[in-house]
Parts: C-alpha cells; sequence; structure tokens
C-alpha cells in the first residue's frame, strides 16, 4: 500500500530580499532546486486479521550540510524501516534518522554519502519572515517530484517553514488542512529557527516509535493502572524502540472516534517516571541530554502484566 499525501510538502520557501538582490521566482527556483530531495520512507503496518501491508511515504527535503544532513518531516520518517534520498539527477542515497521531533513534525536525516554534485541550502532567520511576504515551496506532493507552488504567508503561529529568494531556507512545510481533501487549503510549516533549535542545537531524541496518548476514561476502559499512559502503534527497525523490545500494535479498532491499534505495549514510565508527571517537552528534554552508553528503562503494560525494557543509548 502506497500512500501519497499532498500534504507532505517540505520543502523551500522563498523570501523576498531587498530590492538590489531581488529576482523573479523562476531563477530563484532553479537555483536552490537541486538541494531539494525526495524521500521514500518504507514501513510496516497492520491491516487486519493478524495481516502486515508494507506502507510507503514520500515526502521532500532539503540537504543543509556538507557531511550530508537532510531537514525532512517527521510523519514521513518518524517510523520507516527504511529510507531512501533522491537527488534531482535520479541519485539515490540511503538515510538514517538521527534526530527528531514529531510534536513539531520536523526529523533530521543522516545520509550514508554525498553525491559529489549534491548542493547545500543555505539557512536563513525566519524571524524576518512577515505576513504578506510571497514565498515559494518546493516539494513532493502526491508523489510528484521538485513540484513549485508560490504563495504568500498568511499568518505567523509556531508551526511555520521555508526557504528565502536570497536563496536562503526559512522553513519546512508540514501539513495542509482542506475541506475537500486536496492540496487547496491552508499550509502550515516548521520555522527553520525552530528546526535548527530542536535538531541541530538540542538533538532531540528520535525513539522509532509513534505512539498515541491514553488518558482517563480510556486508561479506564483498558483498565490500566494510571490515568494517563502511551498507546505504541508503530515501530521502526533497528530503533531505539526496536532494541530495547517495544512492541507494536496489531489489532485495527475505533476508540472514540480514532483509528488505533491495539495489542502492543501500553508504556507506563520512562526512566522511572510515570507517563503523566512530567510534560513532553521535558521528557524529551531528559532523553536528548542522556549521554551515549546511559541506560534507558521504559515500563509498560504487557498481557496484563507491567514489564520494564531496559537497553543502552547509542
Amino acid at each position: 500500500m502506497k500512500r501519497l499525501l499532498g500534504a507532505v510538502l517540505l520543502g523551500l520557501v522563498a523570501l523576498p530580499p531587498p530590492a538590489a538582490e531581488g529576482q523573479a521566482v523562476g531563477p530563484a527556483f532553479r537555483r536552490v532546486n537541486p538541494s531539494v530531495v525526495i524521500i521514500r520512507a518504507g514501513g510496516k503496518e497492520a491491516a487486519g486479521a493478524g495481516q502486515v501491508t508494507r506502507v510507503a511515504e514520500i515526502g521532500s527535503g532539503v540537504l543543509i550540510t556538507a557531511d550530508g544532513k537532510v531537514i525532512t518531516a517527521a510523519h514521513v520518517v518518524q517510523t520507516a524501516d527504511e529510507i531512501t534520498v533522491e537527488f534531482l539527477e535520479g541519485e539515490l542515497v540511503a538515510a538514517r534518522v538521527i534526530a527528531s521531533e514529531p510534536e513539531a513534525d520536523v526529523s533530521l536525516l543522516q545520509l550514508e554519502r554525498v553525491p559529489t554534485k549534491a548542493t547545500v541550502a543555505t539557512l536563513g532567520n525566519s524571524d524576518r519572515a512577515q505576513v504578506g511576504d510571497q514565498v515559494f515551496i518546493i516539494g513532493a506532493p502526491y508523489g510528484i517530484a521538485h513540484t513549485l507552488s508560490v504563495g504568500y504567508i498568511t499568518g505567523r503561529h509556531k508551526p511555520n517553514t521555508v526557504y528565502n529568494m536570497a536563496g536562503e531556507v526559512i522553513g519546512v512545510a508540514s501539513h495542509n488542512i482542506s475541506k475537500s481533501g486536496g492540496s487547496e487549503g491552508l499550509g502550515f510549516v516548521v520555522t527553520i529557527n525552530m528546526a535548527r533549535r530542536l535538531l541541530l542545537e538540542r538533538r532531540s531524541f528520535w525513539s522509532g516509535m509513534s505512539g498515541v496518548a491514553i488518558t482517563r476514561r480510556v486508561a479506564r476502559a483498558l483498565n490500566l493502572p494510571q490515568p494517563v499512559a502511551v498507546l505504541v502503534q508503530q515501530v521502526a527497525a533497528d530503533s531505539p524502540a526496536a532494541r530495547i523490545g517495544l512492541r507494536p500494535g496489531v489489532i485495527p479498532a475505533s476508540v472514540e472516534g480514532k483509528s488505533l491499534l491495539l495489542g502492543g505495549d501500553i508504556i507506563l514510565a520512562v526512566q522511572g517516571h510515570r507517563i503523566g508527571t512530567e510534560t513532553y517537552e521535558a521528557l524529551q528534554e531528559r532523553m536528548s541530554r542522556l549521554p551515549p552508553g546511559s541506560p534507558i528503562s521504559v515500563t509498560v503494560l504487557r498481557d496484563g502484566r507491567e514489564v520494564t525494557l531496559t537497553a543502552v543509548k547509542d
């Protein structure tokens, strides 16, 4: 099964530079386009009756360092078993996730190698972006690579991203809101300044897992020993979550109108801290600050019993 999401428009957005540096969208697009890459991420998903299907996510990203670091949207790669990055001229390179912040929908990839003709994008200052500024986005809606969309910044909010017509990246497109389900509507991005803080400066911990928070009424229905927990949905192969032994959900179900996978582990605590006793941001901060070689412990509810899983941080 292949999911081609029109909202997967991660790419470059342009800000008008000072008049002396101004240039048309066409030349700016052709100059920055070689730094945009197409990302194909493969994984597994439960399909009912014990069946597992292959899932393919297609998005885009941008090469930001000469040693092969690429920024992309977290929802494209968070639980992927394998990731392939395709450059403008068709060269394919394997990649892996080295940092991720699902709440902001940004991830950082490391390429196995960097093509000799690869172009590195310049990161700009997204704080300069103002409502009314014209922007352009290079992405892969519905799997169509290196498309160009032109528009305007219509509002400022924490999730915002883009590129500068002077050739500087100012954000990463994440998703859109559309009444019809098509590509029209409101598009949202994460600013490059925020992505820089989360992925390059703080290096947010990548678990390789997707989960759903379950609280109070649902927690009681599932007979949990505490009011808040995390239901494990998917686990990427060879990820920290996989190495510690977390089990993903296997039974598709609908709970309070939401599609979930049941039958997997339910996380009760991480590093001895019960879920719900600290904010998500505090948890991510603690995990990100752990040095390599540190022990990691996760307590889960499995088959009606509390089990503590342990591993060592890479």
